[in-house]
């Protein structure tokens, strides 16, 4: 690969709606796949049988796997404070509140020293995740790049249990390297946690660092807001290795892409642009987009008689062939092409941007792209 790289999420082995060509027809270099979806459907055995990821998926570039620690907590206390990996829906201060240890308000998943014990959303069916069992599960799946079990906290975790999820975390991260044979052509990445509290994250950087894994990812909770995003990038990024491979797990909106890569990161996976898709919004240039930056709604009224492409200058198949107009019709009309055509867009998009972004850096003037993208 060529970093900065944004990687489309292909949660089941699938990114919503596009095939493997038009992948490779966008420029994506590499998918993410989930490890706890994947085991519960198809079951990484059955991957495995049939070539691991890349044969299954007919995906010939490379692939990487997230660890399920994040189900642990977008199945667990995300329900329960009704919150991302950024905090975002508050209005005002919010305090932190501690983290209940019951099995309420409809979390799926248990978090315990030794790991996690899940609820399948299929069929509510139990289910077991440990770091050894994680490692195990992704070495099966086959992907180059996978990612050390971690326990990812709530924007709401107090400073107390952010700490103990911490430490469960650094201890999960020295079983995973253990569980991880050497001979293993993967690159496994260990998770810096912390929440948003500085001396945390510090910590967490510092005992992440210096254990022997391939690269590092910055997962768990960033924040209430962006900005608090920007803090923990600046907390954690100085600390590490210069020449491990750095990637932000989740994370990859527009602003984002030019804030975190100038903070120093190298990849990002984000499900945004493929499920922004599927509701009617495709990503466009300042210059294009309406009330919000870098975005139109295809569903509004407004494009009803726009015989533009969703954006004048971009080569993407439905820009090059299809109008607004058209792809509006499709959305009131609930036609599958409607969000197949937006979703190819968002694609293009990112990938697009994303070499601007190389090429940027590359010729010294990527102040200037960031400036052109976000300032004017």
């Amino acid at each position: 690969m060529e970093t900065p790289v944004y990687c489309p999420v292909g949660t089941v082995a699938s990114v919503k709606a596009l095939d493997c060509s038009e992948l490779e027809a966008a420029g994506a270099q590499m998918i993410l796949a989930n490890t706890y979806h994947l085991m519960l459907r198809p079951g990484a055995d059955r991957v495995a049988r049939l070539g691991g990821l890349h044969h299954f998926m007919a995906w010939p570039h490379p692939t990487f796997t997230d660890s399920g620690g994040f189900q642990a907590f977008s199945l667990g206390f995300a329900k329960e404070h009704g919150v991302g990996k950024i905090g975002g829906v508050f209005t005002g201060p919010a305090a932190p509140v501690p983290r209940r240890e019951t099995n309420e308000l409809g979390r799926m998943a248990t978090i315990d020293e030794n790991g996690v014990t899940f609820r399948s959303h299929i069929d509510c069916s139990t289910h077991r995740l440990t770091p050894e069992i994680s490692i195990g599960l992704q070495q099966k799946l086959g992907a180059d790049i996978i990612v050390a079990f971690d326990e990812c906290t709530s924007p709401l975790s107090d400073h107390e249990y952010t700490r103990r999820a911490m430490e469960r975390t650094h201890r999960w991260a020295e079983r995973c390297l253990a569980a991880h044979p050497v001979r293993v052509p993967q690159a496994l990445l260990g998770i810096v946690q912390g929440g948003a509290y500085e001396d945390l994250r510090r910590k967490s950087t510092q005992v992440i660092a210096s254990m022997p894994f391939d690269g590092i990812a910055i997962g768990g909770s960033l924040g209430k807001t962006k900005t608090d995003m920007h803090h923990v990038l600046e907390w954690t990024i100085p600390e590490l290795p210069d020449a491990k491979f750095r990637h932000l797990l989740g994370i990859g909106d527009v602003d984002d892409l030019f804030e975190c890569v100038e903070r120093g990161v190298d990849s990002f996976d984000c499900v945004i642009p493929t499920r922004f898709a599927r509701h009617g919004t495709a990503f466009v240039r300042p210059q294009f987009a309406t009330k919000r930056r870098f975005r139109i709604n295809l569903r509004n009224a407004t494009w009803a008689e726009d015989s533009r492409p969703i954006e004048p200058d971009c080569g993407c198949p439905a820009c090059v062939r299809y109008s607004r107009a058209y792809i509006h019709h499709l959305f009131v009309a609930e036609e599958i092409l409607g969000f197949r055509l937006a979703t190819i867009h968002n694609i293009w998009f990112m990938q697009r941007l994303m070499e601007e972004i190389r090429q940027s850096i590359r010729e010294g003037t990527f102040r200037t792209l960031k400036q052109t993208w976000l300032f004017d």
